[in-house]
């Protein structure tokens, strides 16, 4: 397959989601359960690829240095500590766990 034709398809498909996005009636986009939906599924996308990146090698369970991190990271939001000391102790635990682990 010719990456051109790849890239062609890739770009219609995109237009046309696009394009089905801008004709659903606006009735549609005010009900209660797809407000919800539009609110709810980014959280959950960004929480599928977070977890992928940071438990994930592969095909394999890893808990490494960046599970710590993250661990860290959700104990400082917890005690909701400002947004710069969250991602400080997640990048200080995940140093320290690579330090002492080699």
């Amino acid at each position: 397959m010719n990456v051109w034709i790849a890239i062609g398809v890739t770009a219609l498909g995109c237009y046309v989601v696009k394009l089905v996005g801008l004709l659903v009636p606006a009735g549609v986009l005010e009900r209660p359960l797809v407000r919800r939906l539009a609110a709810l599924l980014p959280v959950a996308l960004l929480a599928a690829l977070t977890a992928q990146q940071a438990f994930a090698d592969g095909r394999v369970l890893v808990l490494d240095a960046k599970a710590a991190g993250l661990a860290a990271a959700a104990v400082a939001l917890m005690v909701r500590a400002p947004f710069l000391l969250v991602v400080a102790a997640a990048v200080v635990v995940t140093a320290g766990v690579r330090a002492m682990t080699g």
